[in-house]
């Protein structure tokens, strides 16, 4: 035997980045913390590039006409260093950061959630579906000041383009890479992490929609940096322990927003720059803001806000007692620096409240409604999933819901914003007495007989030469392509099981429509069987969470959506309505659009029990919903005219390109 194969591999792989932006390194006083390492998960295959599991990094530069060699970091001198050091100048670094701060936000993703990171399905055409292993990367991929993940090509691409601005910090000519900032690198894979859970999220049905996707990949950013422990402790001293007063933690791409003239950073959540007086001042929460702020980007700084508020409260209770002990009952600290040992316990207490604050939102991702997600669904999300994970501590979900509250953020048409009052109901609840036992027995009988499915499920199978899948095996360690190939067996199952098994007699309860419940003629029929109402089972995923024992437990996700033709004419409308036969869609046709509707279902395999339904605000019949996404889309969008189905495939095709370039304008 090799004395190679007894030396088991390394846990992880250290490399070095930048921890915010490069200006922060010419920084005399915060030069020190400027420069991070970080453990990044062990591949024993990476390849240069690096090409791993996750990412592939290619670095063309078209503007220039280059290909930049591709970074070995199995090369022994790496290995033994950290990777490069971190530059400005150096290609082989900017390649370096991108896949280390990348493949930080995928672990944070991954632990939150307990199952691997899968990307989004490439889709050459309407009826297939291809597997995405790698996203892949562009550091150098525009000469323009931006950067935005690409749904098509299944790409982030980063820009780089010249100062122009004169002043302190700088100096016209020079060249800022997007590539080199920690806090877009992060934003932008959070944008590709949140696509592969919520491919849906992408289409604007109300203001909040893509306001969401913005407003979320801030979150994980701005919480990222509380993981990196000497970053977090100097912060900690230099507010005195008071994260709520001016500090870089709270702010997002600072050389991005200088270099475009838009201050010390591009997004600010603490405070900012009073013009008048020259002083900095806090946010103060606004309950009026929300609604009379449409632009995505300002709109989602307001969920954002809600979030960090709800964090920095909890911070404040976590860590009162210190604050008591170090200045002798009084709360009040002497002037001066605090205590090395103050600030690391301090700094403790952040961390692990920043911590659960972010394993909060990304968990809540599951208990979504799988399209037309508003903030107050997003906050019900958040409280649920908290609830289903840690229902022993109401003291983070407290925490939320204050903080959304100040901020004006709440579900439409809920009677109470207690903690409670705020859960997605559970089965028990919308099931009672004969329907109840009626419901588990059809969860009961889709478990028994997953192994002998319908005929019409046993062709599919027998015709794809493929085995039916006997269990739902997605965890952390899962073969991800198994993983997603799993996702389409076991959708299909819950589709024959809802509409042509037992659980049909539950779809109503589900907020689902069927042919019986006569719903208008522009509610879409099967392609496959015209008499028949589509229903779509687009996802099916596992969700720890623990049980009332402490052991951790694994739900079933399952996702289903219908589609109904909708007229920005709403004469027109009640016209198609009316019509005798079912009507079909042209996606050529600039007069129409796609209303989607339908529900999130939460399933106990172990127990083969429906734990929980999460319904969109109205099914696919629903006028009154139907009337305010046409609303939104007339007024978001501007009328239907001639250009109108260009608009729409671009915006389409890639929403975040168009929506980040326009910010930067």
């Amino acid at each position: 035997m090799n004395s190679r194969d007894l030396i088991p591999n390394p846990l992880y792989r250290y490399l070095r980045i930048f921890a915010f932006d490069p200006s922060v390194a010419s920084q005399l006083d915060l030069a020190n913390i400027a420069e991070v390492t970080i453990p990044i998960t062990w591949e024993e295959n990476l390849e240069p590039g690096p090409v791993g599991e996750y990412i592939e990094v290619v670095d063309v530069d078209p503007a220039s006409d280059v290909f930049y060699k591709p970074v070995n970091l199995n090369e022994p001198r790496l290995l033994a260093q950290n990777g490069l050091s971190p530059s400005e100048r150096n290609p082989q670094f900017h390649q370096q950061m991108v896949y280390a701060v990348a493949m930080t936000t995928i672990n944070h993703f991954e632990q939150a959630l307990g199952r691997a990171a899968l990307w989004s399905s490439h889709r050459p055409n309407k009826l297939e579906e291809e597997f995405v292993r790698r996203l892949r990367i562009y550091p150098h991929a525009l000469r323009d000041r931006n950067a935005f993940y690409s749904p098509t090509k299944k790409a982030l691409l980063f820009g780089y383009f010249p100062v122009n601005v004169l002043d302190a910090k700088n100096t016209p000519g020079t060249m800022v890479f997007t590539c080199l900032s920690h806090d877009i690198i992060a934003h932008e894979t959070t944008h590709a992490l949140l696509d592969g859970v919520h491919p849906r999220f992408n289409e604007a049905m109300n203001s909040d929609v893509l306001s969401f996707h913005e407003a979320f990949a801030d979150i994980v950013a701005l919480f990222q940096h509380f993981s990196y422990p000497g970053l977090l402790r100097d912060q900690i001293a230099r507010t005195r322990g008071n994260l709520a007063a001016e500090n870089l933690l709270g702010q997002l791409a600072q050389q991005f927003g200088s270099a475009t003239g838009r201050g010390d950073a591009l997004r600010q959540y603490l405070g900012e720059m009073n013009k008048s007086t020259g002083k900095w001042e806090p946010i103060k929460p606004d309950v009026r803001k929300l609604s009379r702020t449409q632009e995505p980007h300002e709109r989602g700084a307001i969920l954002v806000a809600a979030v960090f508020r709800a964090f920095l409260k909890m911070y404040r209770l976590r860590s009162l007692d210190l604050f008591r002990i170090a200045s002798d009952g009084s709360g009040v600290l002497r002037e001066g620096d605090i205590h090395p040992d103050l600030a690391n316990r301090l700094a403790n207490e952040a961390r692990r409240a920043a911590q659960y604050t972010l394993q909060m939102c990304i968990r809540a991702l599951d208990y979504c409604p799988p399209v037309n997600l508003t903030f107050g669904d997003y906050l019900r999300a958040i409280i649920t999933a908290d609830m289903d994970y840690n229902g022993d501590d109401p003291m983070y979900r407290t925490a939320f819901v204050e903080s959304f509250q100040e901020w004006g953020i709440h579900p439409i048409g809920r009677s109470s914003m207690s903690s409670e009052g705020l859960l997605w109901p559970s089965a028990d609840e919308i099931f009672r007495d004969a329907r109840a036992s009626q419901c588990r027995k059809a969860v009961r009988n889709l478990f028994k007989k997953k192994r002998q499915p319908t005929s019409e499920a046993q062709q599919y199978f027998a015709n794809s030469r493929r085995p039916l899948p006997s269990s739902m095996e997605w965890n952390l360690e899962s073969d991800r392509k198994a993983a997603w190939e799993a996702i389409d067996d076991h959708a299909k199952i819950l589709w024959h099981w809802l509409i042509l098994g037992e659980g049909r007699t539950l779809a109503k309860d589900f907020g689902l429509v069927l042919e019986e419940n006569n719903p208008p003629p522009t509610v879409l029929h099967s392609k496959t069987d015209p008499t028949k109402i589509a229903v779509e089972v687009h996802s099916v995923r596992t969700s720890l969470r623990r049980t009332p024992r402490g052991s951790t437990a694994t739900d079933l996700v399952v996702e289903i959506t219908q589609r109904r033709i909708g007229y920005y004419d709403p004469n027109e409308q009640k016209e198609a309505d009316i019509s005798t036969e079912p009507v079909k869609f042209d996606p050529k046709n600039p007069k129409t659009f796609i209303y989607r509707a339908g529900c999130t279902l939460l399933i106990d395999p172990a127990q083969m029990k429906l734990r929980r339904v999460i319904c969109t605000a109205g099914n696919i019949a629903d006028n009154v919903q139907l009337d305010r996404v046409r609303s939104f889309l007339l007024n978001g969008s501007g009328p239907p005219d001639a250009f109108a189905s260009a608009k729409v495939s671009l915006h389409e095709a890639e929403p975040f390109a168009l929506l980040h370039h326009s910010n930067d304008e």
